[in-house]
């Protein structure tokens, strides 16, 4: 890895930890903005450092909100990884809308399911408002901002190094 990818991905976890302070009211306090800067850098750097970007973003959400869910958030981190790596595999493939879908779905409804299990099913109930309305918010961001840094992104790497 480069040394300006690697800043450049330092810096889209550190606008994720900014994204993080910004909360949606839940029951636990874990989710806010933090998942839009990954999804850019999903596309914008990478697949693989939108899922770094995603994982490190989400523990940081978590210990800004005290780890309601304790151990609970590596699973947590496991699967935004995943779902960040995702959205900047079918983004990149050229599939904005089904990238977006794809996320949205699997944040706000299917990454939440091992909660009902674990938890229980009132749990997984009570929490989705809050997870589908700050899932939209960071999906929404992501798709409005990603083809706007595309261009200032392709001055800082060679043509086949960025996602457009």
């Amino acid at each position: 890895m480069s040394v300006v990818r690697l800043s450049w991905s330092a810096l889209f976890i550190a606008l994720s930890a900014v994204g993080a302070c910004i909360k949606i009211p839940a029951i636990v306090g874990s989710i806010a903005l933090d998942s839009f800067p990954a999804l850019l850098g999903a596309v914008l750097l990478g697949p693989v450092a939108g899922a770094t970007i995603a994982g490190t973003g989400h523990i940081i959400s978590a210990m800004i909100g005290g780890m309601p869910l304790g151990s609970f958030h590596f699973l947590i981190l496991f699967e935004m990884a995943v779902l960040a790596w995702g959205y900047g595999k079918l983004y990149v493939a050229g599939n904005r809308l089904g990238a977006s879908l794809f996320f949205f779905a699997g944040n706000a409804v299917i990454a939440p399911l091992p909660f009902a299990v674990l938890i229980s099913l009132e749990f997984y109930m009570a929490l989705l408002p809050a997870i589908l309305a700050g899932t939209l918010i960071n999906v929404v961001l992501a798709f409005m901002l990603t083809p706007r840094l595309s261009p200032i992104m392709a001055k800082y790497f060679p043509y086949k190094q960025v996602n457009r």
